[in-house]
């Protein structure tokens, strides 16, 4: 049983980003792409460097992908209009049918 350093954590090549739930990952992973575009329009990076920021790059773009996704998905079911759906009336207060 080895244990790992520090610095061995993080030279781990990095993970498909977990799946963006709410909209405050959604904005910091946009920021995060933002960054990253800059790094690589600059001259400074190596070739392993870029490939790095290039899949980081990528995995953020798919995970916001799938959260505009889900997001519309939301918005579709919220504004769906269904022709079998009718309106229901409140029962009055003091109605014997009503629940209170």
């Amino acid at each position: 049983m080895s244990k790992s350093t520090p610095n061995e954590k993080s030279r781990a090549t990095p993970a498909e980003p977990a799946a963006i739930t709410e909209p405050p990952q959604f904005e910091r992973a946009l920021e995060e792409l933002e960054r990253l575009v800059d790094r690589l329009e600059g001259d400074e990076l190596t070739l392993e460097e870029s490939l790095a920021v290039f899949e980081r790059g990528i995995g953020l773009t798919r995970a916001c992908q799938q959260a505009l996704d889900a997001a519309e998905q939301r918005v579709r079911i919220l504004t769906e209009q269904s022709d079998t759906a009718e309106p229901e009336p409140f029962p009055a207060r003091g109605d014997p049918s009503s629940d209170d």
